[in-house]
């Protein structure tokens, strides 16, 4: 008669903790979407007032909801400033950046990572002891290297100096290092080149890592703003950021058409973003994991 009544006491205790766990897990649910919430109302807010008279968007209440709506906003703010050449600017700022960080990270994390020679962990030490350094105490260094190459003012000058990054190599390294040096050590006897290797074996596994470069470059390289207003002075090769901070010192009361053109500064970064989060979540979990 024992065996019975503990095995019920057992099942009684499984499900009160089964129980708990599930409360547990909906209050953390909660919390969670709270903090989703309170993070995401500022941005309600600038959405909502893009869409305001500029009288309307400091109401007190604050109108979540427009009485009326004004679409129109997004239509005058193209004609007050030409805001068209400071998308096109970042845009070919944001691609082309990211497309040779992503070379150059990737080739230099390879050599790093999966070749071998006298001095590599500490050339490579030193290289990742660069982001200590902050870009202010050699901001005019650089600055005069682009002069005396007449590049200071051109979107050149921005591309040459973001041409490599220590913190990009730092990820494709932690990410390859995870792949088995026997793929690379396979692949060499069978007579295949290191280019081969790169192409064939090591980027179709790191698909996580690539994504998760691109998205951090691409953000970073449309949200900079200090770069571009240090060697750009002529408008019609400044970019958006600095579109925006020309655009609020022309019209800093109107308060809507500046809510419209943030809206519109941040969505190519939102969409990025949304179309490839699977993969950027992905390769942050498992960069620095090693086999």
């Amino acid at each position: 008669m024992e065996a019975p009544a503990t095995i019920d006491v057992i099942s009684e205790h499984n499900k009160k903790k089964q129980r708990r766990a599930r409360i547990n897990k909906i209050i953390l649910y909660i919390a969670l979407a709270l903090l989703s919430i309170l993070t995401l109302i500022p941005f309600f807010w600038m959405l909502s007032a893009s869409f305001k008279t500029n009288n309307d968007v400091f109401t007190v209440p604050i109108q979540w909801i427009p009485k009326t709506w004004h679409p129109e906003n997004y239509s005058i703010i193209w004609k007050q400033i030409p805001l068209a050449t400071f998308f096109k600017n970042t845009i070919v700022l944001s691609v082309v950046i990211t497309f040779i960080q992503l070379l150059t990270s990737s080739f230099a994390a390879y050599g790093f990572s999966k070749m071998h020679f006298k001095g590599r962990d500490t050339l490579f030490l030193m290289y990742i002891g660069t982001i200590a350094v902050p870009w202010q105490s050699y901001m005019i260094p650089q600055f005069i290297m682009m002069r005396h190459l007449h590049l200071t003012d051109t979107l050149m000058s921005l591309v040459l100096l973001q041409a490599f990054n220590a913190f990009g190599v730092f990820l494709m390294k932690q990410y390859y290092t995870s792949i088995p040096d026997e793929l690379c050590e396979s692949a060499r006897i069978d007579g295949l080149t290191e280019w081969g290797i790169y192409r064939r074996i090591i980027l179709p596994l790191t698909k996580p890592a690539i994504v998760s470069l691109t998205i951090i470059t691409f953000v970073n390289t449309w949200n900079d703003y200090m770069g571009p207003f240090v060697y750009l002075s002529s408008t019609e090769n400044k970019t958006l950021q600095l579109g925006l901070k020309m655009f609020v010192g022309l019209y800093d009361t109107q308060y809507a058409y500046i809510m419209a053109a943030s809206v519109l500064s941040i969505l190519p970064v939102a969409i990025v973003f949304l179309v490839l989060q699977k993969y950027f979540v992905e390769g942050i979990a498992t960069s620095g994991m090693k086999n």
